[in-house]
């Protein structure tokens, strides 16, 4: 293994870890509320949980434009532009949480409207939404962080961060609802404790970082053109319309599911864990090379830009080698594990070579977004993710005349995976961001 490899390695791990991680606060919360009584609990968080999800996936763009825009001022050794960095990305995830904040009321009613729960989880959701909002500033400004902590190289940072949330989180959830008699407003609370601990904690970081980096402390000239306010933003514009563009199809995805009855919904959404997986390890791959990548770029090193590509994709194919062999052998037992339902499981058997799929038409998309990231070329992200909606929803209503409604449903999503994957290849080549 050498050094490229070793470098992938070091910057992808603690990402995958981090990754897998982050989802476990959501399940904390709905592991403490299976156990206190009432499924409207359940339902509550999961219809809280999902708002909160999509209001800051759309969002992620204070990660990611901050890490690739701060990897390649690192490359380059523009110290002044690191620090700017820093602060307007964070100033800008503290302006975005502010808005949240003051606009609460009618985004938890746009929220609650569009979901429409029951009347009897109407207001337990309200209850979790009306605490967790004045997480936002926390939420936001982490976003901020990680995606500067990235670009600077580290990412056990946000990974030891991470396990750190959930720490807490556990301790507080159980200490509030079982030892102070809460119920649905003691999770909300541990909740919104883990959220601001990890918080102060990755400021924490953060100083320590520029203690230890004297380049950053001190007084430089203007930083370059290449972080000022329009390229700040014009970078960010382009990833929130990507990311749009994914909540889209998503959500498309679950919303059809759900029309089909509650078979094929449970059946979608087992399945769909099969790219989750996927996706957490391949992000710890996308994260590293959002890093190398924009160092490299912007220490106008292409030869080893190059060769971090190279290693970056092969990386990719043993990934696709890995899931595929694990999915075909141990599919039905990993099912297993999250229902014990035999007619689930039967029902999912229908669709299970399309899931068998995922990796190996959805790889290039993880690994050219962290490149296209780390070069800051986030147009083609926009393009090719644009494109691949499109034709998802093109296809989608076409297929409905000649296919089951599922089988189109899941042709059209791995089609639209490959679609981006290789939209991006095409305008990677041809912009010749690689020199």
């Amino acid at each position: 293994m050498n050094q490229v490899d070793r470098d992938i390695l070091r910057l992808a791990i603690p990402s995958i870890v981090s990754n897998v991680t982050v989802p476990l606060l959501g399940l904390v919360d709905l592991a403490i509320v299976g156990h206190i009584g009432s499924e409207q609990y359940i339902a509550a968080i999961a219809v809280g949980t999902m708002i909160f999800n999509v209001m800051y996936w759309l969002f992620g763009f204070l990660r990611m434009g901050t890490s690739g825009m701060t990897s390649q001022a690192l490359g380059r050794e523009d110290y002044g532009a690191v620090r700017l960095l820093f602060r307007r990305s964070l100033i800008v995830g503290l302006i975005i949480a502010a808005s949240f904040v003051i606009l609460q009321v009618p985004l938890r009613w746009l929220a609650l409207t569009i979901i429409h729960p029951s009347e009897h989880i109407w207001p337990l959701a309200t209850t979790y939404f009306n605490i967790l909002i004045w997480g936002a500033p926390a939420i936001l400004g982490l976003y901020s962080l990680n995606g500067w902590f990235i670009g600077m190289q580290t990412t056990k940072i946000p990974m030891v961060i991470a396990i750190f949330q959930n720490v807490v989180n556990i301790l507080a959830s159980l200490w509030l609802v079982f030892g102070m008699g809460m119920n649905i407003d003691g999770v909300a609370l541990g909740t919104l404790l883990a959220q601001w601990s990890g918080f102060g904690l990755a400021l924490w970081f953060a100083k320590r970082k520029f203690i230890h980096t004297p380049l950053l402390r001190q007084k430089q000239g203007k930083p370059s053109s290449d972080v000022s306010w329009s390229s700040f933003f014009v970078v960010n514009r382009d990833i929130f319309l990507r990311t749009f563009c994914l909540v889209a199809v998503s959500l498309f995805f679950t919303s059809v599911g759900a029309r089909q009855g509650d078979m094929i919904l449970a059946v979608n959404t087992l399945l769909m864990t099969f790219f989750t997986l996927f996706s957490y390890v391949m992000d710890g791959f996308a994260f590293a090379g959002e890093a190398l990548s924009g160092k490299l770029y912007g220490a106008r090193d292409f030869s080893g830009l190059n060769e971090m590509i190279k290693r970056l994709f092969r990386w990719g194919i043993v990934m696709i080698a890995v899931f595929t062999t694990i999915y075909i052998i141990g599919g039905n037992g990993f099912l297993g594990l999250l229902t014990n339902e035999p007619t689930v499981i039967e029902a999912a058997g229908e669709y299970f070579p399309w899931a068998c799929l995922i990796p190996a038409v959805g790889m290039a998309a993880f690994v050219y977004d962290g490149i296209f990231i780390g070069l800051t070329a986030t147009r083609g992200m926009l393009i090719s993710s644009f494109v691949a909606t499109l034709g998802f929803f093109a296809l989608f209503f076409l297929g409905m005349q000649f296919m089951p409604t599922n089988h189109v449903l899941w042709c059209c999503f791995l089609i639209y995976l490959a679609v981006r994957g290789i939209m991006q290849h095409i305008i990677f080549k041809r912009t010749n961001l690689q020199k």
